[in-house]
């Protein structure tokens, strides 16, 4: 069987997407195809973020902000949008969800903490439902 995979996308893919992306590899062992992008991508990761991740012993500091692409889109089967609005591309037949989460630029870890806890509870109850 093939593995599922998922494409995270927020507007600079230096924050909401990128944790989603490090929680959904890591909590599922690596079972789920990952994959992270933004519609405007920064030059780097928000160092807060790359912060609050050290803090659940995940390190993100290699991540780079990548561009969304329609091929990245296309190669997955669940695309789940943060914040990104009429900027993500739809394709019939794909699932889509929109997370609506804080955006953590220009926050500090205090902030951030409570986006990054439900990042986290979210990836974990997707990455469940497809390994179910």
């Amino acid at each position: 069987m093939l593995k599922p995979s998922i494409l995270f996308v927020c507007i600079h893919n230096a924050g909401r997407s990128q944790m989603a992306a490090a929680y959904a590899h890591h909590l599922s062992g690596g079972a789920v195809e990952v994959r992270s992008a933004g519609s405007a991508p920064a030059d780097s990761i928000n160092p807060a973020v790359r912060e609050v991740m050290l803090e659940e012993g995940i390190d993100i500091s290699g991540e780079k902000p990548k561009i969304l692409t329609p091929d990245a889109v296309q190669a997955s089967d669940v695309v789940v949008t943060m914040g990104c609005g009429d900027t993500c591309p739809y394709y019939p037949g794909k699932r889509y969800e929109d997370w609506t989460l804080d955006d953590p630029a220009g926050q500090g870890v205090d902030a951030i903490r409570p986006i990054r806890d439900e990042i986290k509870a979210r990836v974990q109850s997707l990455v469940d439902e497809l390994l179910g």
